[in-house]
C-alpha cells in the first residue's frame, strides 16, 4: 500500500499531525466525537448480533423502563427524534409484543406507549448486557480515572450549557 493509499481512520487522527494553528478546543470536540463514535458502533453492533434488535429500539424500551408509560411525543423528545421516527418504532415494537398504546380517554387523539410483560423481561435481557459491554469498554479506566473524566465532562457540559446561554440572551 504507498503512503497516498492510507487514510486516517477518523478526524482526531487526521489532525495529529495538523500545524499549530488548530486549536486545543477542536481537538478535544474531535477527540470526544471519536471516542463517542467508537462506543456506539460497538453497542449498535452487539445489540444487532446478540439480540437481533437496534440502538433505537433499545432506547425506546429504555425510555418506558424508565419513565412510562409516555405519549409519542415524550418519547420523540427524550429520544430526540421526530414522532413519525418513533411512530414506526412502536408500530414494530407493539406487533412484537414488547409494548402496547393506550389511547387517553380524555382526548382520544393521544397516546402512550408502555411496556409489556414480556417487553420488560427483553429489556432487561437487553439492558444487563449493555450495562456489561459498556463496562467492559470503560475497563481500561480505573475508578478513579472514570470519576476523574466524569467530572471533567461534567465541568464541559456546564461550559456549553453556559455558552448556549450565552448565545440565546
Amino acid at each position: 500500500m504507498s503512503p497516498d493509499d492510507q487514510r486516517p481512520i477518523d478526524a482526531e487522527t487526521a489532525l495529529a499531525d495538523s500545524p499549530a494553528g488548530h486549536k486545543d478546543e477542536l481537538r478535544l470536540w474531535l477527540r470526544l466525537l471519536t471516542t463517542t463514535t467508537m462506543v456506539e458502533a460497538e453497542i449498535r453492533r452487539r445489540l444487532r448480533v446478540q439480540f437481533a434488535t437496534t440502538l433505537p429500539r433499545f432506547d425506546l424500551l429504555a425510555q418506558l423502563q424508565r419513565a412510562g408509560p409516555l405519549t409519542l411525543g415524550e418519547v420523540s423528545r427524550r429520544m430526540m427524534v421526530s414522532n413519525g421516527n418513533v411512530t414506526g418504532l412502536a408500530a414494530r415494537l407493539e406487533a412484537e409484543g414488547l409494548i402496547e398504546r393506550r389511547v387517553n380517554a380524555a382526548d382520544r387523539r393521544e397516546q402512550s406507549l408502555r411496556l409489556t410483560a414480556r417487553g420488560r423481561r427483553e429489556f432487561a435481557r437487553q439492558s444487563a448486557a449493555h450495562e456489561g459491554w459498556v463496562a467492559e469498554l470503560f475497563a481500561g479506566l480505573g475508578p478513579a480515572d472514570q470519576a476523574a473524566l466524569h467530572k471533567l465532562l461534567g465541568r464541559a457540559k456546564a461550559s456549553i450549557s453556559a455558552a448556549l446561554r450565552e448565545e440565546a440572551t
